[in-house]
């Protein structure tokens, strides 16, 4: 299990206590702030603590819900408009309006925590959304995966979940062209 500072302190009752039980390996320190019970925890778990409010999206997303092969580089996460900018060059952060931020964002059981990842309905949303923006064999890749389990997924959230970003237009034309 993972473990804020704060969590950890709590848990063990003053730091005092917490070194010493980092020393004997009760507990184990992964990065500043963030520790476990475990002494090797997948690096995602670790970001996913490290940043609660953001949502897994994009290569993240589109890896984790097997709609890729291709294993991202880096850890797409997105966050409101107003959030800090992450600092840490494991992350590539996305800005994104507040009322639609969590549109389709769940909480997904990874091992004994769970991570904050949009649904595989949002997800064609945002690919049909960022299609000018990711290389075209990518893009074609992820859309046929979507062909083959179209029926799987809600539609009528699908469009609901359109309705309510900037541009409904141009995405429901691509939907309805390049989808179906």
């Amino acid at each position: 299990m993972i473990f804020t500072y704060k969590e950890c302190l709590q848990r063990c009752g003053s730091k005092y206590n917490m070194n010493k039980m980092i020393a004997s390996g009760e507990i184990f320190k992964q990065e500043k702030g963030i520790y476990s019970d475990v002494k090797y925890v997948p690096e995602y778990q670790i970001i996913s603590a490290k940043y609660p409010k953001a949502v897994f999206s994009l290569d993240s997303a589109f890896y984790y819900h097997g709609l890729t092969d291709v294993i991202p580089d880096k850890y797409y996460l997105t966050t409101e408009k107003s959030a800090a900018k992450i600092k840490d060059p494991r992350v590539v952060q996305i800005f994104e309006n507040s009322d639609v931020l969590h549109v389709g964002a769940k909480n997904i059981p990874s091992g004994d925590t769970k991570i904050l990842m949009y649904t595989k309905e949002r997800m064609l949303v945002e690919l049909l959304r960022k299609k000018n923006k990711l290389p075209f064999d990518y893009y074609k890749e992820i859309l046929g995966n979507y062909r083959k389990i179209i029926y799987e997924l809600d539609v009528s959230a699908v469009q609901n979940m359109i309705m309510m970003m900037p541009k409904t237009r141009m995405i429901m034309e691509a939907l309805e062209l390049e989808v179906f």
